[in-house]
């Protein structure tokens, strides 16, 4: 078997949390060998062309360190004031400056050069997120043609969005140059085909789209997962249980809402607190039978979107409190630091109502560790944006959308009022989907899909033939579901050519 390289922004750290992307990598790592590779998260003064190895919990970990600008311009620059923002389709709160993407570009390079020397030519490479677009390219460049492939976290923007990113004809090529290209969910492979869809309709009005490099690239839908039967185990280990019956003395009987995330505008934290807010406006017998606890430690908090989200949520919170808390009664708690993950399990297993309602999401874990968390004799209700990619798999949480402070009030409500035998029945459909999505076997099937070591494409792949014709379109949606959430037998074309007239073909019968 091939030794796999594994390529991420940072390298993990040396004791991650139970049930998470890290432990899962690992695992895959140390069943195939080689090694993991990243930003060590120190600067130097100068940029670093040798990586330092060094053997962590049995595995070796390669780092480099990055100059403070680089690592302006290629992380808080291009990667989180562009990229990121974009993606979630939050185009107005890009900044813009030009001299980012070189700095994007040059760490990418720098990635590869000092990646080079310790591959071998059968290595298997798998790179994660959208800091590292361009790897494939720079590895390229340097003739690597061993199998690289790439997946992404985040949501793949719409093509208006994706048009408004600098650069975006060579971001869109440097995906490409992967050998598969995994996405999280059937809608970020259907915004991929919507986006060639558009090329084609240019081609055929007379007009000029940019060139596809596809070589032999796969693009093809991954949902991400976490492991449920970890977190069940660790909900009702001493530490969890700890903090399970410490914060339950503190509820004194009052159903506990919860929620868990990274302090960022894409999670909707003050939309969420709008709607506990409409909850206790349209409900006075609640008031007291009820308590919100968020969890939002910050993060990029040299962004100053970020700093402007903290302060709306600050407000928000406050608010609430001050409108609706009585001497003896707080209506919210808001922590703005991380816990361990056993602490957060078992503050999962104990709310009665887990509210995971990102504006835009690629997957969000915190929906699969809440269901996991749950005790199965008493299960609490997962209520859940339309907008994370979670919502493809867990149909039988209560979906909203975060935008509708209304409807999610009103799913709040019957959540924290719903019987036990349909708790039950919900609960039991959720933690089957999160088994069969857990991360296990998300790891696998790219894998497999990636296929074993050897080389896997000519240097000169990047040729001037029409390579638009071998584009892979395997990421469509299985079912047909356009739009409206209406299906239809349909049959998938093969290629990017024939997309143009399929689609043609589905519309005109809608």
């Amino acid at each position: 078997m091939s030794r796999l390289v594994i390529v991420s922004n940072r390298i993990p750290g040396k004791s991650p949390a139970a049930g998470g992307l890290a432990v899962a990598l690992k695992k895959t790592l140390s069943a195939r060998d080689g090694f993991w590779f990243g930003w060590s998260g120190a600067f130097a003064e100068s940029p670093e062309k040798k990586a330092r190895f060094e053997t962590v919990d049995g595995l070796q970990i390669g780092a480099i360190d990055l100059t403070r600008s680089d690592h302006q311009s290629y992380y808080a620059g291009f990667s989180n004031s562009i990229l990121w923002p974009a993606f979630h389709l939050r185009l107005d709160l890009t900044d813009i400056q030009s001299h980012w993407y070189e700095g994007y570009r040059g760490v990418n390079a720098q990635f590869a050069d000092a990646l080079i020397p310790h591959l071998k030519r059968d290595d298997v490479i798998w790179v994660h997120d959208y800091h590292l677009i361009p790897l494939a390219t720079e590895l390229r460049r340097r003739n690597i043609r061993n199998r690289i492939g790439f997946y992404l976290h985040i949501p793949f923007p719409t093509p208006d969005a994706l048009n408004a990113i600098p650069h975006h004809e060579d971001l869109l090529n440097d995906l490409m140059a992967y050998d598969l290209v995994g996405l999280q969910a059937q809608r970020d492979v259907a915004a991929f085909n919507e986006f060639i869809a558009h090329e084609e309709m240019v081609r055929a009005g007379g007009g000029t789209p940019f060139h596809f490099d596809t070589g032999s690239t796969i693009i093809k839908a991954f949902p991400i997962g976490s492991d449920p039967d970890a977190f069940a185990k660790l909900a009702v280990s001493p530490n969890a249980q700890k903090m399970y019956k410490k914060v339950e003395r503190a509820m004194n009987g009052r159903s506990m809402l919860l929620g868990v995330d990274r302090l960022d505008y894409s999670k909707g934290l003050p939309q969420r607190i709008q709607s506990y807010e409409k909850l206790l406006e349209n409900n006075a017998n609640l008031r007291r039978a009820v308590h919100m606890i968020q969890i939002a430690p910050p993060s990029r908090d040299t962004i100053k979107e970020y700093q402007i989200i903290s302060d709306e949520l600050d407000t928000a919170v406050g608010r609430v409190t001050g409108r609706f808390a009585e001497p003896d009664w707080l209506p919210i708690t808001y922590v703005k630091r991380a816990y361990a993950q056993a602490s957060l399990a078992g503050l999962y297993r104990l709310a009665k109502v887990g509210l995971v309602t990102p504006l835009r999401d690629g997957m969000n874990l915190v929906a699969h560790e809440y269901v996991g968390s749950q005790d199965p004799e008493d299960p609490g209700v997962l209520v859940l944006s339309r907008f994370a990619g979670a919502a493809e798999i867990f149909h039988d949480a209560l979906l909203i959308n975060p935008f509708d402070s209304d409807e999610t009030a009103e799913a709040m409500r019957r959540a924290v009022t719903m019987p036990l035998d349909e708790r039950k029945a919900r609960w039991t459909s959720l933690m089957a989907a999160a088994r069969e999505h857990n991360v296990d076997n998300w790891a696998d099937s790219f894998l497999d899909a990636l296929g074993d070591g050897g080389e896997t494409r000519s240097t000169s792949d990047n040729g001037d033939d029409d390579s638009s014709e071998r584009l892979d379109t395997e990421l469509l949606p299985r079912s047909g579901t356009l739009g409206t959430g209406s299906t239809m037998p349909i049959e998938r074309p093969s290629n990017a050519r024939a997309l143009l007239p399929w689609l043609r073909s589905i519309f005109s019968g809608a």
